[in-house]
């Protein structure tokens, strides 16, 4: 997808700061108001801007475990690895679901509010779901540098 310096600008706006008025954006991006505001849509249209959300503290709303849960099924059958799929979609302390290739299927971001929380989720919840043949968990120390968006910027 080709982009001109001006939306780069403009999603690279967005994508730090979501609040900013459409006159802000057209400002920041060197565009008038009215185009702006149509690139925008086209962008959302095109699904190019999935949505909109806050960026929430996970400490202070008193999520002090963040961890990554390496997965491996028994089989790889397309019908077990949808039934995982579909059970860790319902599970809220998943925040993020990836299949991976390599020496596990699955990778998992959870967060829980402490060890003890943890320690019950993952042996009443992620242990029981269907096909789970052996499961690792690393937990995060400390975050250098947390998920704050794609390097559009790498677009020009």
């Amino acid at each position: 997808m080709g982009m001109n310096i001006k939306e780069i600008t403009l999603l690279s706006a967005l994508q730090s700061e979501g609040r900013m008025t459409n006159q802000e954006l057209a400002d920041r991006s060197g565009m008038a108001a009215s185009p702006c505001w149509r690139r925008i849509r086209q962008f959302e249209q095109q699904g190019v801007i999935k949505g909109y959300q806050a960026n929430l503290d996970r400490k202070k709303l008193g999520f002090g475990i963040l961890a990554f849960i390496r997965i491996k099924i028994d089989s790889h059958n397309a019908e077990q690895a949808m039934r995982f799929e579909s059970d860790v979609r319902q599970l809220p302390q998943v925040i993020a679901c990836y299949a991976t290739a390599g020496s596990s299927d699955f990778l998992l971001q959870v967060v829980e509010r402490d060890l003890e929380h943890y320690s019950d989720f993952a042996m009443t919840v992620i242990r029981r779901l269907p096909g789970i043949k052996e499961m690792e968990t690393t937990f995060v120390l400390r975050e250098l540098k947390q998920a704050a968006g794609l390097p559009v910027e790498m677009l020009r």
